[in-house]
């Protein structure tokens, strides 16, 4: 993004412009003008402006729950082949056991306010670059097998990354997952929460960037979140004082993970094709 636009888009001029580490799949800036800082996330990839515009749902409709901080959104704009959204700047540092507590905290209450009955999304979105269908259901384990593993394997199995003998039949992971998940009620999710989508500020609140909502089982965000080491034990300490653990989490920390796991490799290729067979064996053969 150059300079003109970004002064166009904000109304007055920055006065310094700081390019920031972390994003995989955009170009992420500091953008400070006499009276605010701001966060501009930009790219030129296919479906961009779409990716932005559907993150920008996502955060508004955790932002509706009023439990959790969400960056005030400034907008999603769109010029020749570059496409940007526009968030808050919010300045962090790295969480104290007591930050985490009261982000395990407000994250159960986000999960805790719904009105829903249904599983899924008035929206299809994002899990990354791969898009993420969302399209809804009144079962839980036909969403999850249906709109969340079938496509990753799919994509998976035409580029080549899984051959089809190593696929597990619909049937026989519809049966395991009701086996191990049960009944279980609607939450909203942010759907990605690993460890560089949140953000603690500088005065102790957590905040959720880079979502991929949708309604789900809880227990989705919770297995994210120890795919690549985990959070404090006291986050998860506050949050079971809220939502209690599902008596098969162990389990479920593998099964879900493994949507993460399928999205990985299509994103990033064959070093996750391990852990992805390991899982398939463990529960699908």
């Amino acid at each position: 993004m150059n300079i003109a636009w970004i002064e166009e888009l904000l109304g007055e001029k920055p006065l310094s412009i700081e390019s920031l580490s972390g994003g995989d799949i955009a170009h992420t800036q500091k953008v400070s003008t006499r009276n605010k800082a701001y966060f501009i996330k930009s790219a030129s990839f296919k479906h961009a402006q779409q990716l932005f515009k559907k993150e920008a749902i996502g955060l508004q409709e955790m932002a509706k729950t009023k439990t959790i901080g969400i960056p005030k959104i400034m907008g999603t704009f769109s010029r020749e082949q570059t496409s940007c959204l526009i968030l808050e700047y919010i300045a962090s540092k790295s969480p104290s056991p007591s930050d985490y507590e009261c982000f395990g905290r407000q994250l159960a209450q986000l999960h805790c306010t719904t009105t829903k009955t249904s599983f899924g999304f008035e929206t299809d979105n994002f899990i990354g670059k791969l898009p993420q269908t969302n399209t809804q259901s009144n079962d839980w384990v036909t969403f999850y097998v249906e709109q969340r593993l079938l496509p990753q394997l799919k994509m998976a199995f035409d580029s080549g990354q899984l051959a089809k003998k190593q696929l597990p039949s619909t049937d026989r992971m519809t049966t395991v997952c009701e086996a191990v998940i049960g009944k279980v009620a609607p939450s909203l999710l942010h759907g990605d929460l690993w460890s560089g989508n949140y953000l603690i500020s500088t005065n102790g609140k957590p905040y959720l960037i880079d979502p991929a909502v949708y309604y789900g089982h809880n227990e989705v965000d919770l297995a994210m979140t120890r795919l690549f080491g985990g959070f404090s034990d006291t986050f998860y300490e506050a949050y079971h004082e809220i939502i209690s653990p599902h008596y098969n989490q162990a389990a479920l920390v593998d099964i879900y993970q493994l949507y993460y796991l399928l999205v990985h490799l299509n994103l990033f290729g064959s070093s996750y094709r391990a852990s992805v067979n390991q899982l398939f064996k463990k529960y699908f053969a």
